[in-house]
């Protein structure tokens, strides 16, 4: 008997690539997906007799950032149980390795916590709300995102004093929207999926429908806000003139120009080491994005500390002058090392931890920073580092945890829950992961208690940082 084929392949001809799955065997693989972790089991956390010390985790990432600003970022995380989180993906990805998956794999976050999702500007100059924050991403499961959402929503009502009642609600809202925003997204035709976005008119309308008058007060000032924070209002805040020239501002460690980190040869050379980034980065661009960045004469540059986290990578803002002096624009080179996820889900494909970054946030953003872009360079210490760049401020509006009431918790997990799905539904199997969650609230109900008991950890974890500070294990410096 012989096969069609073989009959094409003696033909000359190419056999036909194998029929994608069907929606109704997507459908099936989610829901078979419920045997291997039923969405009750994502209650269960418990840490195991094996489970790392958390501080030998943030003391390993810390050997590899730059020396004098570790302590800024131990003493930025022993401020508060909500701090700490902020700057523990690493001890939570370990824990989260343990924990049930589906098995259905998206492109993740990797630290999706509440402070990780703002109001950002669209190349089309619209006020998007979307995820921000990609240091972490990599291909892995989905639920991860999940809990590390809505155990950063328990932390911060536990810190405001929300009731456990209230804490469950936020989050169980937060998840429904998700499962529901998902469901969604698995009966769109594919292009709609990556037309979604939340914008500006989204956040108000939910507002206005669910909030009272004053917190509907504070959302329309953020809105306003968000759109001044630019490289112009960067300027103002971050330069002053210097023998007629603008110069960035010293304060340091926060903010110290290169002239200060390294003077004479050593001054120049770091200089000119960032210059070949910003000049090798355009190639990761769009070749109209080249011609503009073209248009623009770097004049100054200086190493910023930024977030927690991320505080002792090696971070530079770089002041670029336009047409004039009235045409500023600021970059930002960030390092970018191994996610924190790479050791229990893989490396990833890409050849640089910046493309790595970078693709992940093209990826998940409904519409991303036109600049954003990576490359690789040699520092003055002759080791190779990776980094992406990116505006430093193109609109941003962050929200304000301690100023949340339950209800406005409540609407913000809303948003952040259905904006996390869209995210996740451009690269996943949406159809699946949307069977697996199902129609009802089990999987709701168990991240709440999961988040809880996370929450427990990381108040451990938390006490854990207080004691090697009490000790002298490690020095933080409150700045």
């Amino acid at each position: 008997m012989t096969s069609t084929a073989n009959s094409d392949a003696r033909d000359g001809a190419r056999p036909s690539p194998p029929s994608p799955p069907s929606p109704r065997e997507r459908a099936e693989r989610g829901r078979a997906a419920r045997a291997r972790a039923p969405r009750s089991s994502h209650a269960e956390y418990a840490p195991t007799e094996r489970r790392p010390d958390p501080m030998a985790v943030i003391e390993r990432q810390s050997a590899s950032r730059v020396p004098e600003l570790v302590p800024i970022r131990y003493g930025r995380m022993a401020e508060s149980p909500f701090r700490f989180y902020r700057g523990a993906a690493a001890i939570m990805a370990g824990d989260l390795a343990g924990t049930a998956t589906s098995g259905l794999r998206v492109q993740v976050c990797g630290d999706a916590h509440m402070l990780n999702f703002r109001l950002l500007a669209s190349p089309e100059r619209l006020l998007l709300f979307d995820l921000n924050d990609f240091d972490e991403t990599l291909p892995g499961p989905w639920e991860w995102d999940v809990k590390r959402l809505a155990t950063s929503l328990v932390i911060a009502g536990r810190e405001n004093g929300f009731t456990d009642r209230e804490r469950a609600d936020v989050v169980r809202t937060t998840v429904r929207f998700y499962r529901e925003a998902m469901r969604g997204f698995a009966r769109m035709r594919n292009l709609d999926v990556w037309y979604a976005k939340a914008d500006a008119d989204r956040v108000r309308a939910l507002a206005s429908g669910q909030l009272h008058k004053r917190a509907r007060r504070q959302v329309s000032r953020a809105l306003a806000k968000a759109r001044t924070r630019d490289s112009l209002q960067a300027f103002g805040k971050l330069t002053r003139t210097v023998d007629g020239e603008p110069r960035i501002i010293s304060a340091p460690p926060l903010i110290t120009p290169i002239a200060e980190l390294s003077s004479g040869r050593g001054g120049d050379a770091l200089a000119g080491r960032l210059g070949e980034l910003i000049e090798r980065y355009r190639r990761t661009l769009r070749s109209d994005l080249c011609r503009l960045l073209d248009q623009y004469t770097v004049v100054d540059i200086a190493r910023k500390v930024v977030g927690v986290g991320s505080v002792g990578t090696r971070c530079w803002i770089l002041l670029l002058l336009g047409r004039d002096r009235e045409d500023p624009l600021f970059l930002q080179a960030k390092e970018a090392d191994e996610s924190v996820l790479a050791a229990h889900v893989g490396a990833g494909s890409t050849a640089t931890q910046g493309e790595r970054v970078v693709a992940g946030q093209r990826l998940m953003q409904a519409a991303g920073d036109l600049l954003l872009g990576w490359e690789r360079v040699d520092g003055i210490d002759g080791r190779a580092r990776d980094f992406y760049v990116r505006q430093l401020r193109d609109w941003k509006g962050v929200a304000e945890p301690a100023l949340m009431a339950p209800q406005g918790m409540r609407v913000f997990g809303e948003l952040c829950g259905a904006t996390l799905a869209r995210a996740h539904a451009r690269s996943g199997d949406r159809i699946a992961v949307a069977a697996y969650l199902g129609g009802g609230d089990r999987f709701d109900r168990a991240v709440a208690t999961f988040a809880e008991s996370y929450a427990d950890q990381n108040e451990r974890d938390h006490a854990a940082l207080l004691e090697a500070v009490r000790t002298g294990r490690v020095t933080a410096e409150q700045l």
